[in-house]
């Protein structure tokens, strides 16, 4: 599942840059180049997005680049974040087994397409996820 959230870049004085992704409260990074600056966006991004999933808590729902206001001198862009790669690599690597029961019409439409099943449920698991805040 890829997620897309705005980020601000900041021109720092001495060099190199600051991140913001405002819609993350506290996700701020920052790189000696536009390149590491972009690499240290996601990165940070993508661990916050994952310590929240582990933890159980409110992921919010990504703003528009232009609901996003810029504070100072710097670029706004968005961060296209890769969850599926990120966990493979530093999250939960254990899988659970779903069984569940769909409409045979709606299972032969999917399979004559070629739809993935368990990639089709965690991409809307985890934009419901997303989009709605998480009830304890």
């Amino acid at each position: 599942m890829k997620l897309v959230y705005p980020a601000n870049f900041y021109y720092e004085e001495k060099g190199g840059y600051s991140v913001e992704i405002p819609d993350l409260s506290g996700c701020v990074t920052q790189g000696d180049t536009l390149e590491e600056a972009m690499q240290m966006a996601q990165d940070a991004s993508l661990g916050w997005i994952l310590t929240a999933i582990e933890e159980e808590e409110e992921i919010p729902k990504p703003s528009t680049i232009e609901e996003i206001k810029l504070e100072g001198k710097g670029f706004k862009t968005l961060l296209l974040l890769d969850i599926d790669q990120y966990t493979e690599k530093y999250g939960i690597k254990k899988s659970v087994k779903k069984t569940l029961t769909i409409p045979e019409w709606l299972n032969r439409r999917a399979e004559k397409i070629g739809i993935n099943f368990s990639q089709a449920l965690q991409e809307i698991l985890l934009s419901k996820i997303v989009k709605m805040p998480r009830k304890k």
